[in-house]
């Protein structure tokens, strides 16, 4: 009995994956295909009813996986599922700073042809706004985000410093 408890809880847990693995997996991840590919395929097992994060980084990885496909309808059809699945988990979860990170990440690299870059501000005022309420792991990982990206000015960036 012990034995099947320890299998049913090692499959339980070995099928999700660890969010500190994700988040050092997505700060790569739109460097080359391949690494698209790999973080598309780690996520591909979350569902929408998991971790809203996860499902965040998975909506995320679609999107990202969607810059890949070489058929113009299926790259379309992908970025539609991946920003419908984002905005539906951030809808579910407004107040989650790290989903608004993810949004603003995203939407900082899209073209605007895809019309999907309608939130950089106000992501922005999120994270500049809640930045100082965060601890541990989650902070330092905002805080490497904010310093590298884009849509923050240098005078922006102070409030990580």
């Amino acid at each position: 009995m012990k034995l099947l408890l320890t299998l049913l809880l090692w499959v339980n847990f070995a099928g999700t994956p660890d969010l500190a693995a994700i988040r050092k997996m997505y700060t790569d991840v739109a460097k080359s295909e391949t690494n698209a590919k790999d973080f598309t395929e780690k996520l591909s097992g979350i569902s929408n009813s998991d971790d809203k994060i996860l499902v965040a980084y998975k909506a995320a990885s679609i999107l990202l996986d969607s810059k890949f496909e070489s058929i113009l309808g299926n790259k379309i059809s992908r970025f539609k599922e991946g920003a419908k699945l984002l905005e539906a988990t951030l809808k579910s979860d407004p107040n989650n700073i790290e989903i608004r990170m993810i949004r603003l990440s995203i939407q900082e690299d899209v073209p605007g042809i895809t019309g999907y870059k309608k939130n950089i501000k106000e992501d922005k005022k999120f994270i500049t706004t809640h930045y100082a309420e965060q601890t541990g792991a989650l902070k330092e990982y905002l805080k490497d985000f904010v310093l590298q990206c884009k849509s923050f000015s240098d005078k922006e960036k102070q409030f990580v410093k």
